[in-house]
């Protein structure tokens, strides 16, 4: 069902989940105010089995190519499984875990688990993608929409960050293969950050969040005017064909962010 949803709680902190809806977090509430953009397409959706575009929808497995739907013409764009239904696997007050099989248009099968767990000062999600069959490439990632603005008067989100490098994006929003030294916003951009992720988002006089994770990709996106995106991944845009990971029946891919707030 779409429609179900599932209400984490920890302390004054609150997580709204939704297996139905690509398995996204639906909404993040610190103290009652709510610091993700709403709206079915929004949140915050797992991007998998691939993060940001494909090129043309097309990536190679050995010397087979693969063609994914071109949902974002002309390219293929942030997984299939935000697309699908969830089921709920385990689920407390403050915890859950969710399962999603990989299916068509998806040509290889596989399971993607998403533990999402909540206190009272943070919200951890982890994903991984395992298979018991052929080994394939793949990609995680999270998608957040943070509002830029949380009402009431207060000024907008300001974000830090300290990466080594930014991609350089090409006219058709891909990285083109160079690194170059980053760039002053607006973003719809790719860095690394090879020590790990690290950005933080404070609201002035209302509330820092830090963004963090052991992979070393963020896309920053900042173009819209009701929201901010910070989305580490586990490798750059076009990165089944750039930089694959392979899973393997012996070797799951696995991921981690940590979403971590203090008010100010």
């Amino acid at each position: 069902m779409r429609t179900e949803q599932i209400t984490l709680t920890a302390g004054d902190a609150e997580v709204d989940v939704l297996p139905g809806n690509g398995g996204r977090v639906g909404g993040l509430r610190v103290g009652g105010t709510e610091l993700l953009r709403q709206g079915e397409r929004f949140g915050c959706f797992p991007m998998v089995p691939w993060c940001g575009r494909i090129r043309d929808g097309r990536f190679r497995d050995g010397a087979e190519v693969r063609q994914m739907p071109l949902n974002a013409p002309p390219h293929a764009i942030h997984g299939t499984a935000r697309d699908g239904v969830w089921k709920v696997a385990r689920h407390t007050d403050a915890e859950t875990v969710l399962t999603y099989d990989l299916t068509e248009p998806w040509p290889y099968p596989g399971r993607v688990t998403q533990l999402v767990a909540l206190t009272p000062d943070s919200l951890t999600l982890t994903m991984s993608v395992e298979t018991y069959d052929a080994s394939f490439p793949a990609q995680i990632g999270w998608h957040p929409w943070f509002n830029r603005n949380l009402g009431d008067g207060g000024e907008d989100v300001r974000l830090d960050f300290g990466p080594a490098w930014q991609e350089e994006r090409g006219d058709d929003h891909l990285p083109t293969g160079n690194r170059i030294e980053p760039r002053p916003g607006p973003w719809d951009d790719c860095f690394g950050m090879p020590g790990g992720v690290d950005v933080t988002l404070t609201w002035p006089e209302r509330l820092e969040l830090k963004v963090t994770s052991r992979e070393e990709w963020v896309v920053v996106y900042d173009e819209q005017e009701a929201a901010v995106c910070v989305e580490p991944q586990t490798g750059p845009p076009d990165g089944l064909n750039t930089l694959p990971r392979l899973v393997t029946p012996l070797e799951p891919l696995e991921a981690t962010t940590v979403w971590r707030w203090r008010r100010l």
